[in-house]
């Protein structure tokens, strides 16, 4: 079975990507201001392009969509903002 991703794409919005949860892809958005907050989280330059936070972030946003996904959130695209990070725990 084929499990390539679309690459991200940077919107007027965000980050638009995709996940895969139980062989079946799902559009996922994250907003800008979602990928400003994780950057000043880990006291990262927030003047780094959008893209570039998103690649330094993947894995982590990826996860969230997943679980999100997983959990019949139930949105096309899935939105991640600001909000869903609050309560997440920062890596170690």
């Amino acid at each position: 079975m084929n499990q390539h991703q679309s690459a991200p794409r940077k919107t007027n919005d965000g980050v638009l990507f995709t996940v895969i949860v139980d062989s079946i892809k799902h559009e996922c958005l994250i907003k800008k201001e979602a990928l400003k907050q994780l950057t000043a989280l880990a006291n990262t330059d927030t003047s780094i392009d959008t893209i570039e936070v998103f690649l330094a972030f993947e894995n982590r946003i990826s996860g969230v969509a997943r679980r999100l996904v997983a959990a019949g959130v139930p949105n096309k695209p899935l939105v991640l903002t600001s909000s869903t990070f609050v309560s997440q725990p920062h890596p170690t």
